[in-house]
């Protein structure tokens, strides 16, 4: 139990300080808390058996180190908002276009699609 508490504890810690140097960092909190209750349970084992792992003592540094990236990153970094304006034109420039290219097209036969009459087949739903 013990060696296994202490892989997750290392597992989760690592994963941790990964997460927290990412954009992505508050997310860097959940592996943090399993790394930290991990690590309480492979000390209170290996306190049990007498000897306690350095491994356990380095997962504890690297779950400290991970949230004290995470609560920095939380409090200095400001999220920026860009201006959308330049989005709004280019929808624009977008639906501009658009209408353009369906004024060019040539709709005079618009009754009369590949050979099909669109009043016959109107009549012939109706009858179905």
């Amino acid at each position: 139990m013990k060696k296994l508490f202490t892989i997750l504890a290392l597992i989760a810690a690592i994963l941790a300080i990964i997460l927290a140097v990412l954009p992505v960092s508050n997310l860097a909190v959940i592996p943090s808390i399993a790394a930290l209750i991990f690590g309480v349970l492979a000390f209170y084992f290996s306190k049990k058996s007498g000897e306690v792992k350095k491994l356990v003592q380095f997962s504890f540094l690297l779950t400290t180190a991970a949230l004290v990236l995470v609560v920095y990153k939380a409090l200095f970094t400001e999220t920026e908002v860009s201006s959308t304006e330049t989005l709004d034109a280019k929808e624009t420039q977008f639906k501009e276009e658009a209408i353009d290219e369906l004024e060019e097209l040539d709709i005079d036969n618009i009754d009369e699609i590949d050979g099909i009459e669109l009043d016959d087949s109107i009549e012939d739903i109706e009858l179905n």
